[in-house]
């Protein structure tokens, strides 16, 4: 299974794009923090998250302000065929108003 859920505060928005086909699309990067349990302990979790969206997901996110926070789902795929770095697919945004 490859399915990702995170919450997080966008930290960089590209431009709005279209590729060869004409779908809209838009790179970001999110940034998580957040304390989890490991070990029997509690552990401080710090990551930036390169990411994409298309269509959709795409306009919606290019409308965003930075520091905006967010939850998205989506699944991690290789960034291009030389590059193995994952990168995550975002296929659905929530804006958390608010938090």
């Amino acid at each position: 299974m490859n399915r990702v859920e995170l919450t997080g505060r966008l930290v960089e928005l590209g431009a709005l794009r279209h590729t060869p086909a004409g779908v809209p699309a838009i790179e970001f990067r999110l940034r998580h923090e957040s304390e989890r349990g490991e070990a029997g302990g509690l552990r401080k979790v710090n990551a930036e998250l390169e990411a994409i969206a298309f269509e959709t997901e795409a306009r919606m996110i290019a409308s965003a302000l930075l520091d905006s926070p967010l939850l998205v789902e989506g699944f991690l795929c290789a960034k291009s065929r030389r590059s193995k770095r994952p990168v995550l697919h975002v296929t659905r945004i929530e804006f958390m108003e608010g938090k």
